[in-house]
């Protein structure tokens, strides 16, 4: 199993972050792996909600199947996923205030047939590389919005 995680103070305040982080329709403008919207998503994100993404991930696409989890308003949102080739996913948002802005945790962990051994490796290297300009595009976008 690949795990990536990452935690960032983010200059925006827990509510734009959760406003941002928690509306489907913002994804493409954050969250990196997120290319577009397959289906159009719900308009909020509720446990159990079903939402169908083209994801980019090593330069390749896959389409993952995400099922809402948990959803902690304002706090935390849990996503689990299932792509092509037997890829599953698990996706994980927390967010705390920290002063005047936010401190914003992600984790993800990802299992398949084809992540292993040195691909499993590239994946996890690509994952962090992305997370780190997730949060970057979501501190600013999230800023943007307050």
């Amino acid at each position: 199993m690949g795990h990536i995680e990452a935690t960032k103070n983010l200059t925006a305040g827990p509510a734009a972050v959760w406003a941002t982080v928690s509306d489907p329709g913002t994804w493409d403008k954050w969250f990196t792996i997120h290319e577009r919207w397959i289906e159009e998503p719900p308009a909020t994100l509720t446990e159990g909600a079903k939402l169908t993404a083209k994801i980019m991930m090593l330069g390749m696409a896959n389409k993952i199947d995400w099922t809402v989890e948990s959803v902690d308003a304002p706090n935390s949102l849990v996503l689990a996923g299932v792509g092509m080739a037997g890829v599953k996913t698990q996706f994980s948002f927390t967010i705390e205030p920290d002063g005047d802005g936010t401190k914003f945790a992600v984790s993800g962990d990802f299992e398949g047939a084809l992540i292993k051994g040195a691909l499993g490796k590239a994946v996890e290297k690509d994952g962090l590389k992305q997370l780190d300009k997730t949060l970057e595009q979501l501190d600013a976008l999230a800023a943007a919005s307050a």
